[in-house]
C-alpha cells in the first residue's frame, strides 16, 4: 500500500496496543495465581470467562494511559518514522504503561488484606501514613519475588516492542497523507471514548467498579475482572467518604439509632414487589398533592391517584439522592449517596444489610427487573453484591420488537413480563422493578402517540404512559393467586422535570412518592400521611411488614410502626452540601460546620434562620446531622453495612 497511507505506522500502533492487553491478562492471572483461596474461582473454564469480561476494563484503563500516545502517533506530523520520534514515543509509552501497571503487581500482595482492589481511597490511606518508608522496604523485602515477576515482565514487554521496529519513511506531504491522517485520528478518538465508556450505547453510563460484579455470581470474582490501574482512574474524583468525628458512639445509638428491631408476627410471610419509577416526581401525581394549594394543578396519574385511595401514601417524601442509582441503594439498602454514589464507590463490595438480604434470610426468591440492556446505571452489579437470586433484562426478555430503540424494552411491556415470571417463582419472593419509559427523550409507542398527549413538560406524556403499563399490571396481577398476599412498594428513583414553581424550590428538588399497597385487610395500609419520609425507610418498613424481628443496620425507620422513639428525618445532598431534614428544621452542612438552619415550610431556603439566638432543638438538630454522617462514614468506610451493633 502507498506509504502515504501509512500502513506500516497503523500496524505498529495497533500491535502496541495488542501488548497492553496481553500483558494485563498475564497481570490478571497472576493476581489470581496469589489469591486463589479468596477468589472463589474453582475451575479454568470459569477464569478464563473472567478474563474475558476483563477486557473491557483493560480497554478503559489502556485508553486512560495511552490517549496521548495513540494521538501521537497518528497525528500527520511527516515525520513519524524518524528514529528520533519514534524514541521519544517509546519512552511515552513505556513511562505511563509501566507506571500504573505497578499497581496491579502491587495488588497481588495488598489485596490479601484488603480483599478489594486498590482505589484512590487506598491512595488516600497511604498518604496519610507516617512511616511510608519503612512500609515501603518491608513490603519490599517480604515479597521482593513479585517485584522480580514485575521487572521480568517489564523486561518482557520491551522485549517484544522493540520486535516490530518502523523504517523510516520519507513522506512528500499532500492532501492524501494529510486527509487519510485525519480521518483516522477522527475514527480512533471515537473509538478512545468508547473504550473508556465501556461500549457506545446510549442507554448505559460509563462502566464503574460495580459493573464488574454483574458478570459473576460471587463478589470476590469480580476483583478478577476488574484491573487495578482501571480502579484507581475511576475512583480518583469519587472519594468523598472520610471518617469524621463530631459526637462519640453513645450520642449516636441514642439519638441515630442506626440499630433497629421491630416485633411484628405476620400470619403469612407476604410477596413483596417493590417498584421503583424512573422520574416519576412527587409533582406528576394528584393524590401525592390533594392537599396542596398548587394552582391549576393537573395529574398525569390517573391509576396511581386511584390506587392511592386504598393504599398508605406519604405526601411528604424525599430521595437520598439525585439518580437512578442512588435510588437502588437508598431503596433496597437505605444508604444514602451525598457528594458520590456509594455504589461507585471503593466501598461498595462489601456485604449489606438490605431488603434483599433480609428476605434472603426467611426464604425468600429474590428477583430484580429492569428492562434496559444488562448492566444498565449498573445495576446488575449491584443487584449481585446484594444477593439478589435472579436478574432479568433485556438479555432475558429476548424480544427487541419491544424495544424503544435507546433505554430498553417499553414499561407495559416489560411490566407484563414480570408478571408473567412472578407466576413461575416459589412463594414467597421479593421482586423489584426499576421503570425507564419515563426517561428523555420521552418517546412513546406510536399506538399510543394520541392518546397521551402529556402537558407542558415533555415528561408528562410518558408519565401518562407508564401509569397505564401500571394500570395494566395490575390488571393482570389481580388474576394471579399471589396477588392477595402480595405488599406492594411504589416510589420513585429521583425527580425531573419541574413545571410547577413549588417544584422546582431546593428542597421539592428531592420530592417522590412513597406508596404501600396489598389487597390483603390484614396489612392494614390505608390512609395519608403527611410526617417526613424518605426512600431509605422503605427497608426497614418492608423488614417490619414481613415479621424480621433480629437487629439490623438501618438508618431509616419504619413507615408501618410508626414508633415514637424513632425520629423522623430525611438527609440527601445537592452534591457539595448536605440537607438534613429533622422537626422543625432543615439545616445545611458543607461536611465540617452548619451553614444554614430553616424552617421546615421554607422550601426554598429563603430565610436562613442562623442569626438569631439557637433554640435547643436547633443545636440538637445540628449534632444530629453530623453524627448521622459520622455514622454513615464509619460504617462505609469500615465496611460495618452488614452489622447489628
Amino acid at each position: 500500500m502507498d506509504p502515504k497511507f501509512r500502513p506500516t505506522e497503523y500496524k505498529a500502533l495497533l500491535y502496541r496496543l495488542f501488548l497492553g492487553y496481553l500483558f494485563y491478562f498475564i497481570a490478571r492471572v497472576l493476581f489470581f495465581a496469589f489469591n486463589t483461596n479468596l477468589l472463589a474461582v474453582d475451575d479454568l473454564g470459569t477464569l478464563l470467562k473472567l478474563c474475558y469480561y476483563g477486557v473491557a476494563f483493560d480497554t478503559a484503563a489502556l485508553m486512560y494511559i495511552n490517549i496521548l500516545f495513540i494521538v501521537l502517533s497518528i497525528l500527520p506530523l511527516t515525520i513519524n518514522t524518524k528514529p528520533a520520534y519514534q524514541k521519544g514515543l517509546c519512552i511515552l509509552y513505556f513511562v505511563t504503561n509501566f507506571l500504573t501497571y505497578a499497581t496491579s503487581f502491587i495488588d497481588i500482595i495488598y489485596y490479601r488484606f484488603s480483599q478489594v482492589r486498590s482505589t484512590r481511597a487506598t491512595l488516600d490511606v497511604v498518604s496519610q501514613e507516617s512511616n511510608k518508608e519503612a512500609l515501603a522496604s518491608h513490603f519490599a523485602f517480604a515479597y521482593w519475588y513479585v517485584i522480580v515477576i514485575y521487572f521480568l515482565c517489564c523486561v518482557l514487554w520491551v522485549w517484544l516492542y522493540k520486535r516490530v521496529q518502523l523504517k523510516p519513511v520519507n513522506v512528500k506531504p499532500g492532501w492524501v497523507y494529510f486527509a487519510s491522517s485525519i480521518a483516522v485520528l477522527l475514527v480512533a478518538v471515537a473509538l478512545i471514548i468508547g473504550g473508556i465508556r465501556g461500549d457506545f450505547k446510549h442507554s448505559t453510563r460509563p462502566i464503574n467498579m460495580v459493573d464488574a460484579y454483574k458478570h459473576v455470581t460471587v463478589p470476590n470474582q469480580g476483583d478478577v475482572v476488574l484491573n487495578t490501574p482501571f480502579a484507581i482512574f475511576r475512583t480518583l474524583n469519587s472519594n468523598n467518604f472520610k471518617l469524621q468525628h463530631f459526637t462519640d458512639e453513645a450520642y449516636i445509638d441514642s439519638n441515630i439509632k442506626p440499630i433497629k428491631q421491630y416485633n411484628s408476627h405476620p400470619a403469612s410471610k407476604p410477596n413483596v414487589v417493590i417498584i421503583i419509577l424512573e422520574s416519576m416526581a412527587r409533582e406528576y401525581w394528584g393524590s401525592m398533592n390533594r392537599g396542596t394549594a398548587i394552582a391549576d394543578f393537573k395529574s398525569y396519574t390517573p391509576f396511581l391517584d386511584s390506587l392511592s385511595d386504598n393504599s398508605l401514601i406519604f405526601t411528604n417524601a424525599y430521595a437520598n439522592g439525585r439518580q437512578s442509582i442512588h435510588g437502588m441503594s437508598s431503596v433496597l439498602a437505605g444508604i444514602p449517596s451525598f457528594q458520590t454514589a456509594f455504589t461507585s464507590s471503593p466501598y461498595a463490595k462489601q456485604k449489606i444489610a438490605s431488603i434483599v438480604s433480609v428476605c434472603d434470610s426467611l426464604g425468600y426468591q429474590t428477583a430484580f427487573f429492569h428492562g434496559a440492556a444488562n448492566g444498565s446505571m449498573g445495576f446488575q452489579g449491584f443487584g449481585s453484591i446484594l444477593g439478589f437470586k435472579n436478574y432479568y433484562g433485556r438479555t432475558e426478555y429476548n424480544n427487541d420488537k419491544d424495544f424503544d430503540g435507546i433505554w430498553g424494552i417499553w414499561d407495559e411491556q416489560f411490566f407484563q413480563f414480570m408478571g408473567k415470571t412472578l407466576g413461575t417463582q416459589k412463594q414467597p419472593f421479593m421482586a423489584t422493578l426499576f421503570t425507564l419509559s419515563s426517561h428523555d427523550p420521552y418517546q412513546l409507542p406510536e399506538k399510543y402517540k394520541k392518546r397521551f398527549t402529556g402537558g407542558p413538560l415533555p415528561i408528562h406524556k410518558t408519565v401518562q404512559y407508564s401509569d397505564n403499563a401500571l394500570r395494566l399490571f395490575f390488571n393482570y396481577a389481580k388474576s394471579q393467586p399471589w396477588y392477595n398476599n402480595t405488599i406492594f412498594v411504589i416510589t420513585a428513583d429521583h425527580t425531573s422535570q419541574t413545571h410547577y414553581p413549588e417544584y422546582s424550590k431546593a428542597i421539592n428538588r428531592f420530592a417522590v412518592p412513597v406508596l404501600f399497597y396489598s389487597a390483603n385487610p390484614v396489612y392494614a395500609l390505608k390512609g395519608t400521611r403527611t410526617d417526613l419520609a424518605s426512600q431509605m425507610d422503605i427497608y426497614p418498613s418492608v423488614a417490619d411488614l414481613i415479621g424480621y424481628n433480629k437487629p439490623f443496620r438501618s438508618w431509616g425507620r419504619s413507615l408501618i410502626s410508626n414508633l415514637p422513639a424513632e425520629t423522623p428525618r430525611v438527609i440527601n445532598s445537592t452534591g457539595n452540601i448536605y440537607q438534613f431534614m429533622q422537626g422543625n428544621y432543615t439545616y445545611l452542612f458543607d461536611g465540617k460546620t452548619i451553614t444554614g438552619i430553616f424552617a421546615a415550610a421554607d422550601k426554598g431556603l429563603a430565610k436562613n434562620l442562623m442569626t438569631g439566638e439557637l433554640s435547643p432543638e436547633m443545636q440538637k438538630g445540628m449534632m444530629d446531622c453530623k453524627a448521622f454522617i459520622q455514622d454513615y462514614a464509619d460504617r462505609v468506610v469500615n465496611k460495618k453495612l452488614n452489622s447489628s451493633r
